[in-house]
């Protein structure tokens, strides 16, 4: 069987960290994704993906008051 080489080519040896966001807001999930991925980006450098595990939200008085998503956030390491 012959020995293959480690390619390095850059793009197929990345690795992540993942961390955990919730974003909230009163209009939509949709907003409180970009939220948490926006605010994320403020201290987080090379963010690549994120997956939403859980949507959630408030009510008062019988209507919805705040959207909540929580997300899994993947950024390279550097």
């Amino acid at each position: 069987m012959a020995k293959r080489k480690a390619q390095n080519s850059g793009s197929g040896n990345k690795i992540y960290k993942m961390t955990e966001l919730v974003g909230a807001s009163s209009e939509s999930f949709a907003d409180a994704s970009s939220r948490a991925i926006e605010r994320a980006g403020k201290t987080l450098r090379n963010l690549d993906w994120f997956e939403v595990t859980e949507l959630r939200g408030a009510i008062e008085n019988g209507r919805i008051t705040q959207y909540q998503v929580k997300l899994k956030v993947g950024f390279r390491l550097e």
